[in-house]
């Protein structure tokens, strides 16, 4: 994707289902075109190829999962359907390709690389990663804006490819980052995407995030970032358990961070030997942020190697496919569409 591209940008309002439907309805084509490259690309970069036939029992069982525990984001699914013109287990495909891709245990470079700088922090608030995704995805990126009817809260949401949620920010002044990590038990359940979409949506703040994020029923392992006007931190989930660590100045990568889930890590050597470097060279960069350091002072550092990661003509590795930086006591959202290095700054704003 161009720095020149401007990156599209949904505005969605009303009930669950009609913000599906105009979210889809929006991106028709390009959503229709995804799937329909080897079944949203997942045949380009799984080991074996699938079928949606042969998905239809993974993603009933975590459809189920996701109905019971957050029946506003199944109906969003089913406008998203509607709206793209595409089925519904097709809809439900796009927001579950990573829970089927599972743990791929394969030499990579990146996986993405976040920090967050807490209300106190003389260049803070803020939340900033890269995106480092397979699939080369940078071109099924979308900005979403969410006004839902039962609330004054609206967000802005990045998305791939039909995703409801990846990260964001609201306008109450929480954003939220993630991170890959891999352990324990991967099963049906909610998403992390889906669940940060759905912490933009309920919570007002990290304290509330807390308390929601700990009632879902989740998917899988990752670290997600959280940051607000006043505190920044990472949780890393790792089955049923959350660990939690808050600072002035976070920064998280691809491996467990924690103690108590240090044991659990099951990245392999060469993924978490970038992902060890990746955690120096933010960490250091960080360090040498000034007072009232800007988005573009962030994005300088997103783009410097190790944290980028350049494109190896590998359809399979990952790479950085966008950076973000989110200013939530401004309700900004910073991006950069694929390589952060090459593209230009586009903002948008709640």
């Amino acid at each position: 994707m161009s720095g020149h591209t401007a990156v599209p940008f949904v505005r969605a309002a009303g009930d669950p289902y009609t913000v599906g439907r105009t979210h889809g309805a929006a991106l028709a084509t390009t959503l229709r075109a995804f799937l329909g490259d080897s079944l949203a690309r997942l045949n380009k970069v799984l080991p074996e190829p699938v079928t949606l036939d042969g998905l239809r029992p993974t993603i009933a069982a975590h459809r189920a999962e996701i109905t019971a525990a957050l029946p506003g984001v199944a109906e969003e699914v089913a406008g998203l359907a509607a709206g793209a013109g595409i089925t519904e287990d097709e809809a439900w495909l796009l927001q579950l390709r990573r829970e089927i891709m599972g743990y791929r245990k394969v030499p990579t470079a990146g996986d993405c690389t976040t920090w967050a700088l807490a209300g106190s922090d003389p260049a803070g608030p803020a939340l900033a990663q890269t995106v480092d995704l397979n699939g080369d995805l940078d071109d099924v990126i979308s900005v979403l804006e969410v006004s839902p009817a039962h609330s004054p809260r609206r967000s802005l949401v990045l998305s791939f490819g039909g995703l409801l949620g990846y990260l964001g920010i609201n306008s109450d002044g929480l954003a939220v980052g993630l991170n890959l990590v891999l352990g324990g038990d991967w099963k049906p359940g909610v998403p992390p995407y889906l669940a940060i979409r759905h912490l933009l949506d309920t919570a007002g703040g990290v304290e509330e995030a807390l308390k929601v994020l700990a009632g879902l029923p989740l998917a899988s392992s990752r670290s997600l970032t959280l940051c607000d006007r006043e505190r920044a931190l990472w949780i890393e989930v790792l089955d049923d358990d959350l660990r939690v660590h808050e600072a002035e100045r976070t920064v998280h990568t691809n491996h467990f961070l924690h103690p108590d889930f240090v044991t659990a890590d099951e990245i392999n050597v060469f993924a978490r030997n970038s992902s060890a470097r990746r955690l120096r060279a933010a960490t250091d960069g960080l360090a040498g942020l000034g007072a009232g350091a800007g988005p573009e002072e962030h994005f300088a550092l997103l783009s410097r190697p190790p944290i980028r990661v350049p494109d190896r003509g590998d359809i399979r590795a990952e790479r950085t496919v966008a950076a973000a930086v989110l200013l939530p006591a401004e309700g900004r959202l910073h991006l950069r569409p694929g390589d952060p290095a090459l593209s230009r700054t586009q903002v948008f704003t709640l």
